[in-house]
């Protein structure tokens, strides 16, 4: 068994270790290492200070440049508007400390780009916003990987706490490699190939960890139940087309649309589900979003154009006040009665979803309240391979409601029964849809 042992003297404690080598090591030999470990920590330390420095000042004039887009060009407003600053020359003197220690003591090789890849992160961090992070080369890279609906990965659908950083399974695919391995919605994924890969940014641990090329394999272990009890499983990725909707015709002329994450296919797959089950004969609607993590705004806007009347759907204001808004522009809406299904995993897009919905007063919202992320980020490259996502702006629905951190109380509150499956005759909270919609008119 190994200890971890506190040093109270740690000067006594150095000098101990420095007169034990000197005792192993002749004079000269001594003074030519220190001579190499000299010539060695000034070299690294200079090109690590200039290197931060330089990727400080660029990200500063990104963040200029941004802010300057959404100031109008008014630059002056811009530094008028912050009063804080960081000290540069107090960070840059720390640096340079705390290089010294690592170079005279750490007992293992220093990687460089990790370390500095590490003070970015670091900086990202220290604003306490779980939505604002630092990304890697490799991370920028594999975020820019277009899906456009297909992927080679599990066919799973997750969600992230803001606050734990735990990773859970909210959704899995029929005929995926997710449910073919037995991968259960409530899962929290604990490790990937032995690796913990708690804390992790979820689009990062789906993109670079989850996903892969086709065929290949990995395990997962994930903590399954209230014990949390420990599960391997063995999955190989293959190509996944995501079905982001799913439709099909209920009793009564109920119509049933499930809507898992919003990706650049979502709108038209939504649009299509609707005139498939008008040709059936649907007049009442059913749109379940419990589960959905988010996605993409556009997706949200034109899904809400095509069933809303002529208005203000959506705005966005960053910490200026600067206001963004969207509109539906009236040319086509859904007139039949309607039910929003959400539940605590209903996050971001589907909650711009459901207060838009809400505030028309298009129809009823039935299940449990929703995960309250009300608010947008931004990703901003730095020019060399990295990036930052930052939290730029509150979105509102046309009231002007703050969902962020409370959440949407649905009109009708339902808990789901013990062991009842989403989309089947055991789920009660759909079961409370129906019943709403068949005394509507």
């Amino acid at each position: 068994m190994f200890e971890h042992r506190e040093i109270d003297d740690y000067e006594k404690y150095i000098n101990e270790r420095q007169q034990g080598r000197a005792g192993m090591e002749g004079p000269g030999l001594r003074e030519e290492r220190n001579r190499e470990r000299n010539q060695k920590r000034k070299g690294r330390m200079n090109g690590v200070i200039g290197f931060i420095l330089g990727i400080m000042t660029s990200f500063v004039l990104v963040y200029v440049g941004f802010a300057f887009a959404f100031n109008n060009g008014n630059v002056l407003s811009l530094f008028l508007k912050r009063n804080n600053k960081l000290d540069y020359k107090k960070i840059e003197e720390k640096t340079s400390v705390l290089q010294n220690i690592i170079d005279r003591y750490f007992l293992f090789d220093e990687d460089m780009t990790k370390v500095e890849d590490g003070i970015y992160a670091g900086m990202m961090n220290g604003l306490g916003d779980p939505y604002t992070v630092y990304y890697t080369k490799e991370e920028y890279k594999a975020l820019n990987e277009d899906t456009e609906g297909k992927y080679s990965g599990i066919g799973a659908v997750v969600s992230q706490n803001p606050n734990t950083k735990i990773i859970t399974i909210v959704k899995i695919f029929d005929n995926s490699p997710a449910n073919d391995a037995g991968l259960q919605v409530g899962d929290i994924i604990y490790k990937i190939d032995g690796e913990e890969v708690a804390g992790t940014d979820m689009d990062i641990l789906v993109k670079t960890k989850i996903r892969g090329e086709e065929g290949t394999s990995f395990k997962m272990t994930v903590l399954r139940g209230d014990d949390r009890k420990e599960v391997e499983l063995d999955l190989t990725r293959r190509s996944i087309e995501v079905e982001t909707v799913a439709g099909k015709m209920l009793d009564n002329n109920i119509g049933y649309i499930a809507v898992s994450q919003f990706d650049a296919v979502t709108s038209e797959q939504f649009k299509s589900n609707i005139e498939s089950l008008q040709s059936q004969g649907m007049k009442k609607l059913i749109v379940d979003l419990r589960g959905n993590p988010g996605g993409l705004l556009d997706q949200v806007v034109d899904m809400l154009d095509y069933i809303l009347p002529e208005g203000l759907v959506l705005y966005t204001e960053d910490k200026y006040g600067e206001r963004e808004e969207y509109y539906s522009d009236g040319s086509h809406e859904l007139k039949i009665p309607m039910v929003v299904l959400v539940n605590e995993n209903s996050a971001s897009a589907s909650e711009v979803f459901t207060a838009t919905f809400r505030d028309f007063e298009w129809g009823k919202v039935v299940g449990k309240t929703t995960f309250g992320k009300g608010i947008v980020q931004n990703v901003l490259p730095l020019g060399d391979g990295t990036a930052v996502k930052i939290t730029t702006q509150h979105y509102y629905p046309p009231s002007g409601y703050d969902l962020h951190k409370v959440g949407i109380k649905p009109d009708v509150e339902v808990d789901l029964n013990e062991g009842a499956k989403i989309g089947t005759d055991s789920d009660n909270q759909l079961s409370t849809a129906i019943d709403i919609l068949k005394n509507e008119e």
